[in-house]
């Protein structure tokens, strides 16, 4: 029994590698570029808490987690959980459900087990991921951190007393989320131990030290415009300004010195193939531009065109190329297949990434 059990474990870490890669692979095709600081901040081994900012949907812990040494669980909202196949599939990838008020007040008991779980990750010595923003938003800016992640961090050193766990926060910043290709920023903070500011019977005041220290790393760590009147003022110019949203420390410099410095529009240099990547995958595309008309939330855009482009263009590629191989010869499908993988490289690496 303890034999199919190690076996069970091992072909679960095993598929969890598989589909990283797969993702990273994805991933390198959808990007222009991903700018990864402070890996170095990351313990190999021992409980954390990444403490990631939330602006764009799932992206966000698929950008985290293929660019981190650590195999990481990570808190979801519930609702993706419905279906038994997905609820499955995710929970495959280490992804826990968390519900919330919006699923219902009879749901909310749920919670206790997930907390039973997050803590006992943690005595594993695991590494656990949560978005203590509480939700998505697309707005630059750093938004109040929820309580919640406070209970499970010292709910778990309450009890193990000799338990360390380390607090890493995360900043994503992205110059253009919904584009193609897009360009983000991902920057690991200065672990934090969270063992300083645990106290048996702690109230909202340790809470709240320890909020305070999490949020002003994450205001260093992505672009933080603060939500006042002015926000829109401030996207405005720096948009206009044509600023690298992924340059964190040039852009938070300019906000908090209130200097802007305007830079010169990038030249498209490829221009020419956006047609003929376009004919390539018509397919992929059209299905793409039919999906696009059912998102209600702007922060899922970018997911699921990741989410069509992954699982429609390399295979539509493949049926070319067979069809090719049929009509003319071995050596016409492979220059085929070539070609297509070349010019979507150039096309993702090359091509300019707009402010917005």
């Amino acid at each position: 029994m303890l034999k199919d059990s190690k076996i069970i474990i091992s072909l679960r870490q095993l598929w969890y590698y598989i589909f990283k890669i797969l993702l990273k692979t994805s991933l390198f095709f959808m990007t222009k570029k991903i700018i990864v600081n402070g890996k170095e901040n990351i313990p190999k081994k021992g409980a954390v808490l990444f403490m990631v900012n939330h602006p764009n949907g799932l992206i966000d812990p698929l950008i985290v987690t293929t660019n981190n040494p650590r195999t990481n669980y990570f808190l979801t909202r519930a609702a993706s959980f419905k279906k038994p196949l997905v609820r499955w599939f995710l929970n495959s990838l280490n992804l826990i459900p968390i519900y919330r008020m919006r699923d219902g007040v009879n749901q909310l008991n749920k919670n206790k087990g997930v907390f039973e779980k997050c803590f006992n990750l943690l005595d594993s010595h695991k590494a656990l991921m949560i978005f203590p923003e509480g939700s998505h938003d697309k707005r630059r800016t750093v938004r109040n951190l929820s309580k919640g992640f406070s209970r499970i961090v010292f709910g778990a050193i309450e009890r193990n007393p000799k338990l360390q766990i380390q607090i890493i926060p995360v900043g994503i910043s992205y110059q253009d989320p919904s584009s193609y290709p897009f360009k983000v920023s991902l920057n690991y903070g200065t672990p934090i131990l969270a063992n300083d500011f645990y106290k048996t019977n702690f109230n909202h005041s340790d809470i709240k030290k320890i909020k305070d220290v999490i949020s002003d790393q994450l205001k260093v760590l992505s672009v933080h415009i603060p939500l006042t009147e002015d926000y829109e003022k401030w996207i405005e110019k720096l948009n206009s300004a044509n600023v690298d949203f992924t340059k964190v420390d040039e852009v938070n410099s300019m906000i908090q010195s209130n200097t802007i410095i305007k830079k010169e529009r990038k030249i498209n240099l490829v221009r020419f193939l956006r047609p003929v990547v376009l004919l390539n995958s018509l397919i992929p595309w059209l299905l793409w531009k039919y999906v696009k008309n059912k998102i209600t939330e702007f922060e899922f855009v970018s997911t699921f065109k990741f989410g069509v482009g992954s699982l429609t263009v390399i295979p539509f590629f493949l049926v070319n190329t067979y069809i090719i191989y049929n009509l003319f010869s071995l050596k016409s499908s492979i220059i085929y297949f070539s070609c297509s993988i070349l010019i979507l490289l150039i096309y993702s690496k090359f091509h300019p990434t707009p402010s917005r």
